[in-house]
């Protein structure tokens, strides 16, 4: 047996009760997330306890200036959106027009569309653009929750984005387990598999990798 605590195993009924006192959640976001996991592709939302953490995360560091990587229907660039102050602004970086249509709705629906900059090309494009343009250095909160096959090169270039003491929130880092059998070899899982262990090794950055939801990892840059 391991030699450390394991977190508590989460039942349905011990993650029911979690998200009953640990959720917040406005009206407005409750309805996205409902509609959106009507969608074939609902797997792809954050799971609803993620929200108030990125949130709160945004807010403790007084970020003004955040980057979304892979936007979806936008319930993620709520939870972010509404802790920022009347002039921070999230840039949301997608390739799809009718999940962000359905973002956009919502945004608006919550008074916060004039918070969000939607961008829609491939991410790479966009980041590669902020970077000519001269914002390097300039992002204070930076979230990657898109193709996975690109996630080291979304981390790259979200690492020359940020400012020192920035953060990198990177999701799906357990990615259904898959992450940790040596037998599963598919691209993606490859993917988040090597950026994992490169994350482990990479001095440039401070770390935290949560084994919570999919997993999330917290990098804030040196």
């Amino acid at each position: 047996m391991p030699s450390f605590v394991r977190p508590t195993p989460l039942t349905d009924k011990l993650y029911e009760y979690a998200l009953s006192v640990g959720v917040r959640e406005p009206e407005v976001f409750r309805e996205l997330r409902e509609e959106t996991s009507q969608l074939p592709e609902a797997e792809m939302q954050i799971a609803p306890e993620q929200g108030p953490l990125l949130a709160l995360l945004v807010q403790l560091m007084g970020a003004k200036k955040c980057l979304e990587v892979g936007t979806f229907t936008g319930y993620s660039a709520l939870w972010v959106a509404s802790a920022l102050p009347p002039d921070g602004r999230l840039i949301c970086c997608d390739v799809s027009e009718p999940f962000t249509a359905l973002a956009r709705k919502y945004w608006a629906k919550a008074g916060l569309a004039d918070r969000i900059d939607l961008r829609l090309a491939p991410a790479l494009d966009t980041l590669n653009q902020l970077l000519a343009g001269g914002h390097a250095g300039t992002f204070d909160y930076i979230f990657i929750d898109a193709d996975k096959v690109n996630y080291d090169a979304y981390y790259e270039l979200g690492l020359k984005l940020l400012r020192p003491r920035g953060l990198v929130a990177i999701d799906n880092t357990l990615w259904d387990g898959k992450v940790a059998d040596p037998a599963v070899t598919d691209p993606d899982t490859v993917a988040i598999r090597n950026l994992n262990a490169k994350l482990h090794g990479d001095e440039r950055v401070s770390l935290s990798f949560l084994p919570f939801a999919d997993g999330l990892t917290l990098a804030v840059k040196r």
